[in-house]
């Protein structure tokens, strides 16, 4: 099962490299069926490219799944993303019902999942899908630490 798992995994590193080279913070994702491992839908941020503050990379392709399937559930679903998920896009993973979220580097600072309000535990939370954090922690950590560090 972890091949399984680095497989999309990669692919949402891949993708959050596509994004440096683009201008935008390197959060890359990929949104998967559950049953079938089929992609659903793939990216990375679009904040800075669309002047769009809520165009993060789980945002994303939580829409463009949903609009390709025509709804707005999507309870066999599961999100690779390389970055803890913020508050934002954690409410989103719960409202479209998503059932595994698997994500690389924790975020102390901008999380919602593991850090802050803890989303998936408040008691007005509608879902809480399963959570993996740590996947492939190191290189994920490793492109966002690069990214930042060039910028300063």
């Amino acid at each position: 099962m972890a091949n399984e798992r680095e497989s999309p995994m990669r692919r949402a590193l891949e993708l959050a490299r596509t994004a440096v080279a683009a201008g935008e913070v390197p959060v890359g994702a990929v949104l998967i069926d559950g049953g079938s491992g089929a992609v659903l839908a793939e990216g990375h941020n679009l904040v800075e490219t669309q002047h769009d503050p809520t165009a993060h990379a789980e945002l994303l392709v939580i829409r463009e799944a949903a609009a390709r399937l025509g709804r707005t559930r999507l309870e066999q679903a599961d999100l690779y993303v390389t970055l803890e998920p913020c508050p934002m896009c954690a409410t989103a993973i719960s409202f479209a019902r998503l059932r595994r979220v698997y994500f690389g580097a924790y975020d102390p600072k901008g999380g919602g999942v593991d850090h802050g309000p803890r989303i998936f535990e408040q008691p007005t939370c509608h879902h809480a899908p399963e959570v993996i954090g740590g996947l492939e922690e190191t290189a994920c950590a490793e492109v966002l630490r690069a990214f930042f560090q060039a910028r300063r």
